[in-house]
């Protein structure tokens, strides 16, 4: 019988790498389905998103509210911090009051990590798009006064000479008591109920995998991962391919809906909940 090709979109970074070892290896087998892995940018994915052209992407919660009609969020493969998450770093440690007269630079519009920056400084901030991994060397070259990281930067924006101004998922548990949801897989409805449990088993699976073989998920993530050797790599791993990533549970499942209850009053996005998820099933 002839395999159903499936476009998995994610991130070219550590986590996506790692929860799709087993998967991008062959060392997974996709029952009646090939995975064709797409991999690209967060900001580009979002946009594919919006035109529906993907079965499966990796999906900025700030996006979810434009999407959801035609995507359903998958219970696995999200991306969340406990108390930590994207910052905004610079030269110098400027408060949310001053933050909020510089020019940043971001990894995209529709990016979640943007969403909770607004929540924090509110709209009109100056801002300017950039590559989230370009974003340490511009803020360094002095062509925005601070800059917004997600990712691996995290975790190097000390090498070039940068301070944390505020850590966005700090700032969330403190205003919420709860984990900030930056990212997650959503899946095409038009691919019917069936099709889309059975996908997201199979992913399920994959991040299974990948955690009971987590040296060489790793050290395969490793090729995705700049400015990191293995042992950061691995903690940056951890940081965002845990408990919370095989199922949101019912913490991370009101996590995801107070944040986007929370952008909806701010009127930075359209009211979208309560969400639907799509749980991992024959």
């Amino acid at each position: 019988m002839e395999k159903k090709k499936i476009r998995l979109g994610h991130s070219p970074d550590p986590d996506d790498a790692f929860m799709f070892y087993g998967l991008a290896t062959g060392q997974l087998d996709a029952g009646p389905w090939e995975i064709e892995h797409i991999l690209q940018d967060i900001q580009t994915l979002n946009s594919r998103a919006l035109k529906g052209e993907l079965e499966i992407t990796a999906l900025s919660f700030h996006a979810y509210p434009y999407v959801r009609r035609q995507y359903a969020l998958m219970a696995c493969g999200c991306s969340m911090g406990e108390n930590y998450g994207p910052m905004l770093v610079a030269k110098e440690r400027f408060t949310p009051e001053v933050l909020k007269t510089k020019r940043i630079a971001i990894p995209g519009a529709m990016t979640t990590a943007f969403l909770v920056m607004q929540l924090l400084l509110g709209p009109g901030v100056p801002t300017v798009v950039q590559p989230f991994d370009e974003i340490l060397n511009y803020v360094q070259a002095g062509h925005a006064d601070a800059g917004l990281i997600i990712h691996e930067g995290q975790l190097t924006y000390q090498n070039h000479g940068l301070v944390c101004c505020v850590d966005l998922g700090q700032w969330w548990r403190k205003k919420t008591s709860l984990p900030l949801p930056l990212g997650g897989n959503v899946i095409r409805r038009d691919l019917g109920s069936a099709a889309m449990r059975q996908l997201t088993a199979l992913l399920k699976t994959s991040i299974q995998y990948s955690l009971d073989h987590r040296a060489q998920a790793v050290r395969h993530a490793l090729r995705y991962a700049r400015d990191m050797n293995e042992k950061l790599a691995d903690t940056f791993v951890g940081m965002y391919v845990n408990h919370w990533t095989l199922d949101f549970g019912p913490r991370g499942r009101q996590a995801v809906n107070a944040l986007l209850d929370a952008g909806a009053k701010a009127g930075l996005i359209p009211p979208c909940t309560p969400v639907d998820f799509v749980e991992g099933g024959g």
